[in-house]
Order: structure tokens, then C-alpha cells, then sequence
């Protein structure tokens, strides 16, 4: 007997390559078609490609891999340009921003120009990058949620870089390129505002976060657990309703306590996901701009404890 399979049965059903909207859009002269991974399959969907980057795409690629290689290259002057001191040390190397004697001027490249020159260019792969996103779902006649989505993020990345130095009146209160040591800005950033832990926004944020994982773990199991009643394809289920969202329907009801939608259960997820940058953002920027300490303040305001 024919039975539908999924990831856990370590089958991978393979047809001719999505190719999109082919009868209205010519794919033709801008992409070479799609592959196949047999990687790829084991997580999800096995194919690659077509993509279409467009005039935006190929500027923010091309200034991401500016920024890449800016920061790339200054790690490597400070390794001495010895690979294997490159591969030891690089989790810890760091591209710091100018130092608080130069405000909002423009530095030397060696104090603090280069991170400017980088992040200008970061700036804009990021910015055209959302362009892309809104435009390519004009085109495609989609809404705009994935870019709207995408925005959020994006305000947390402005605050961090830009917004919240400009208003404090100097660069060196920006995140320096690097992976430890933006973990270590991060704990210093707490520490010298008072525990960023009684700061509100940030708790609301680390709600969300917390909250995005729990719901997309949840309706991605949910999905899965209805794909051999053909629960993934979710379209269909939203418009004509059959088996697999009525049970998955009702296992919600009887575990949650609440009724999830095929439409539902993704504007939860969204505006979970969308508040984590949002909330996250303006409790940072209320930090050192509105608040210096936030213990205190958490005193104040009866949210954290006297003694």
C-alpha cells in the first residue's frame, strides 16, 4: 500500500524543478535552473535555486562581500598575516569602532576609519538587500510581510549601529565586527547601564524570542505530524479544509487549550518573531539616551527589589 513520506522516513521525493510563475515571468535570461541536494533533503526541501537577484541584489552582495573583505583583511594584518595564527585567533579578533575622543568625526583608518568605511558598506548590502525583498514580492504579487519582517530586524541593527551613536554624540558606542568580542560589548553594555535584565523592553524581547522558538517548533511538529495526510500543503488546507488542519486543529484545542489556524498560527509566529528586533531595539536605544540605570530605574518603578 502507497504511503505518503517525510523527512523521518529518509525518503525523498524528487519531480522536475519549481521553476515559478514560468507562464507569466521569463526565467530564461537570468538564471541557469536548479539543483538538487541530497543534504539539503535530509532538512527539508532538496532543491537550489532558481535565484533572481535583480539590480539591488547584485549591489548588496557586492557591498556585503566589500564589508566581508574590509573586516577579512584587518584580521588578517592583525594575525601578522600568519594563517595559523588567523585560525586561532579568529573568534576573538575584533574590528573596534573610533574611540570616544573622535565623537562623530571621521577618524584615521587605522583608529576606527576602517569600521566606518565597513559598516557604511554593511549599511547598504543590508538596506538594498530589504529593497530586493519588497520588490521581488511586488512583483510576484505577494504582501509584504517577509520584508516588513525583515525591517524589524533591521531597526535593531540601525539602533546598535547607528541611531543610538548619533544620539549619544559619538561612534564609539557602536558594536565592534567581531564574534567574541561583540559578546563581550554586550556584557559590558549591561554592566555599565545598571543589569540590562531590569531594562523592560529587553525582557519583552527575550519573551518573544523565546516565545518564536516554542511556536515554530510547535507548528513546524504540527505540520509534520499531518504531512502524511497532506498537512504540508498548507494552501490547500487554508482554503479547503481537510483532514490533516482538522486534526491538527483539534490536537491544539486538546493540548494548548486554544484553536490554530493554518492562517492563524502564522501571524502568531510573525509578530513574535517581528517583536523580538522591535522590542530589543527600543529598550536599547532607551539605554544611555532615557535611562543610565536600569536597576535603579527597575527601583523606581517597583520592578526590582529595594534592598
Amino acid at each position: 500500500m502507497a504511503e505518503y513520506q517525510n523527512i523521518f522516513t529518509q525518503v525523498q521525493v524528487r519531480a522536475l524543478p519549481e521553476m515559478g510563475m514560468v507562464e507569466n515571468v521569463e526565467v530564461g535570461n537570468r538564471t541557469k535552473g536548479a539543483t538538487f541536494s541530497t543534504l539539503a533533503g535530509w532538512f527539508g526541501n532538496a532543491q537550489l535555486g532558481p535565484i533572481y537577484l535583480g539590480t539591488f541584489g547584485v549591489i548588496s552582495v557586492a557591498t556585503g562581500l566589500i564589508w566581508f573583505m574590509l573586516v577579512g583583511a584587518h584580521f588578517w594584518q592583525v594575525a601578522g598575516y600568519n594563517p595559523a595564527v588567523f585560525l586561532r585567533d579568529l573568534f576573538w579578533m575584533a574590528l573596534e569602532p573610533p574611540g570616544p575622543e573622535w565623537g562623530l568625526r571621521i577618524p584615521p583608518m587605522g583608529e576606527g576609519g576602517l569600521f566606518l568605511l565597513a559598516g557604511f558598506f554593511l549599511l547598504i548590502s543590508v538596506l538594498t538587500w530589504w529593497v530586493r525583498t519588497y520588490l521581488r514580492a511586488e512583483a510576484l504579487g505577494l504582501g509584504k510581510h517577509v520584508s516588513w519582517a525583515f525591517a524589524g530586524a533591521i531597526w535593531l541593527f540601525l539602533v546598535l549601529g547607528l541611531i543610538r551613536p548619533l544620539m549619544m554624540g559619538s561612534w564609539s558606542e557602536a558594536v565592534p565586527y567581531g564574534i567574541f568580542p561583540h559578546l563581550d560589548w554586550t556584557n559590558l553594555f549591561s554592566l555599565t547601564y545598571g543589569n540590562l535584565f531590569y531594562n523592560p523592553f529587553h525582557a519583552l524581547s527575550i519573551a518573544f524570542l523565546y516565545g518564536s522558538a516554542l511556536l515554530f517548533a510547535m507548528h513546524g511538529a504540527t505540520i509534520l505530524a499531518v504531512t502524511r495526510l497532506g498537512g504540508d500543503r498548507e494552501l490547500e488546507q487554508i482554503v479547503d479544509r481537510g483532514t490533516a488542519s482538522e486534526r491538527a486543529a483539534l490536537f491544539w484545542r486538546w493540548t494548548m487549550g486554544f484553536n490554530a489556524t493554518m492562517e492563524g498560527i502564522h501571524r502568531w509566529a510573525w509578530w513574535f518573531a517581528v517583536l523580538v528586533g522591535v522590542t530589543g531595539g527600543i529598550g536599547i536605544l532607551l539605554t544611555g539616551t532615557v535611562v543610565d540605570n536600569w536597576f535603579v530605574w527597575a527601583q523606581d518603578h517597583g520592578y526590582a527589589p529595594l534592598d
